[in-house]
């Protein structure tokens, strides 16, 4: 194939001229051979143009810059300036709405950054700031491109900043498709969202060779920053797809779920699950008796639309839930304790997980739905060495600040500190319910009696039968499903079949909430 970015043009009249441009951009819409897309797709990835027409829908993108030529100098560079640059960049729509998007071409110059990509990408995000519209970025690039030295690390921080300057004001989505080593890697952890597909996407600051080097570990790419590793054990990656077809069309649908920008409310959808519908498998899907574990996912198919939701983050920090899902067709954030795993109590990154999800669901109109069933803090050493109290702030902060529409429902127990800081009525819900098998207490009975009544009980003549008694009082007294709700603490105990209609009821009444936070330029939560 003729390579027309290194070919003088020579056509003098229209029609040669709009001949010459025709081939120009097919020459654009092919990229540099078919040597490389082949070696794109044998190693299991589709080229930056395939992947943008999954994500966006039927021939609505429009590209910016597609005849965009680097101008650097040396080491070879002044011979190969390809149209692109290595970079696509445009708007589309998904669903009909406007998304920008940038996607790295991996078969010029291995996708890496230099200067006139840099400054494409820049271009788009100011864009997409602008005009107030998502913006998805499709990552498969080396990193800097080495050649141009410094000029491409100020392309980094170029597109630091505006990853800064566009949070919580348009929603970010990064998808990861390939490589994303060192300081290119700040950039998905700077955005609301990351994708990853195993096997062919891995992010990591320093690469195996350098682990090895200075620690003298043996790890693979994947072993060291692959999907899986990312979704379960660091926390970097949201989701997680085994393929770039599916990774692409949950993105699609996460984007149905968000708002455009910070200034809309998300997009409502006709629901033909009828709003009043009641819930009676929600009587034996949760046991009474506190000890006894089950599955929270359960609860919450149940009463939101069809059963539907997006689960973020469903492989880290699993003693939490955190979803989008909908309620009558409106968009609500579901933070619900998971009793199946670790009993439900929140610890570090349970804390981490929900804050950043609270502030998410804060930043973009969506109303946060609360469930809980908490038997408190995770005690430990570990827990305590690694900040718990720091971490744990953050959540509590999260939900104080949070201004949108905040309602909580108490399923079973909520003990503690945890209990305050899961969005209880002091800290600023709107609205708290709970089921007639709540327990709301410092602490659990059996803990507390040991410690209100202990002499009482080491002086007894059966100290076992006296804690028993002693139990028994303290739980009548103090932790009966109304306690609460008698101090106007909870708004109301609800019947469990009933959930359904009465959360949304709530939130069509909380709909046009308004809530003004003090004056400042921003606050300072607890890192």
């Amino acid at each position: 194939m003729t390579d027309l970015s290194q070919t003088p043009l020579a056509a003098s009249d229209a029609r040669g001229r709009v001949a010459e441009l025709h081939a120009i951009r097919e020459q654009v819409r092919r990229g540099p051979s078919e040597r490389a897309t082949e070696a794109q797709h044998t190693k299991g990835k589709l080229t930056a143009r395939e992947r943008i027409e999954l994500l966006l829908d039927e021939g609505s993108f429009q590209e910016v810059e597609p005849l965009r030529r680097h101008r650097a100098t040396g080491f070879g560079l002044e011979d190969r300036k390809p149209y692109t640059d290595g970079v696509v960049t445009g708007w589309g729509t998904v669903h009909g709405r406007t998304v920008f998007v940038y996607a790295h071409d991996f078969r010029i110059f291995g996708g890496a950054l230099g200067e006139a990509h840099a400054q494409k990408i820049h271009k788009i995000m100011d864009m997409a700031i602008a005009a107030g519209a998502p913006l998805v970025s499709l990552n498969d690039g080396a990193g800097a491109r080495i050649q141009e030295g410094v000029v491409a690390l100020a392309g980094y921080g170029g597109i630091f900043q505006r990853n800064t300057a566009a949070s919580g004001v348009i929603p970010q989505i990064s998808v990861m498709l390939g490589p994303c080593a060192g300081g290119a890697a700040y950039s998905p952890a700077l955005t609301d969202f990351v994708f990853m597909v195993r096997d062919t996407s891995q992010m990591f600051i320093t690469g195996p060779d350098v682990v090895q080097a200075v620690t003298g570990a043996q790890v693979s790419q994947n072993g060291l920053g692959g999907a899986d590793v990312h979704a379960s054990t660091s926390g970097v990656a949201h989701f997680a797809y085994d393929d770039e077809t599916a990774c692409l069309e949950e993105v699609r649908y996460l984007l149905s779920l968000l708002p455009s920008n910070n200034r809309e409310n998300p997009p409502r959808t006709e629901c033909a699950d009828p709003a009043d519908r009641r819930g009676e498998v929600l009587y034996d899907l949760v046991p009474a008796d506190g000890n006894r574990p089950y599955d929270m996912r359960a609860v919450i198919e149940e009463i939101v639309d069809e059963g539907e939701m997006l689960e973020v983050h469903e492989r880290w920090a699993t003693n939490i839930i955190c979803a989008l899902a909908r309620m009558d067709g409106q968009v609500v954030g579901i933070v619900a304790n998971q009793p199946q795993q670790l009993a439900g109590v929140l610890d570090i990154h349970a804390s981490e997980k929900a804050a950043r999800f609270v502030q998410m669901c804060d930043a973009f109109n969506i109303p946060i739905l609360t469930l809980l069933d908490v038997p408190g803090f995770l005690p430990g050493v570990d827990q305590e060495h690694g900040g718990i109290i720091r971490h744990g702030a953050k959540l509590l902060y999260a939900y104080c600040n949070a201004t949108v529409p905040r309602i909580s429902l108490v399923l079973r127990k909520a003990y503690g500190g945890a209990y305050i800081v899961m969005d209880s009525q002091s800290i600023g819900a709107d609205l708290t319910y709970a089921w007639p098998t709540n327990e709301i207490a410092v602490m659990g009975a059996e803990g507390a009696a040991g410690v209100i009544f202990r002499r009482q009980i080491a002086a007894s003549d059966d100290p076992e039968a006296t804690r028993a008694e002693l139990v028994k009082e303290y739980r009548s007294e103090l932790m009966h499903p109304y306690y609460a709700a008698e101090r106007g603490l909870v708004d109301d105990v609800i019947d469990p079949a009933e959930t359904r209609s009465v959360l949304i009821g709530a939130l069509a009444m909380l709909r046009t909430k308004h809530a003004d936070l003090p004056a400042r330029k921003h606050g300072n939560p607890p890192q």
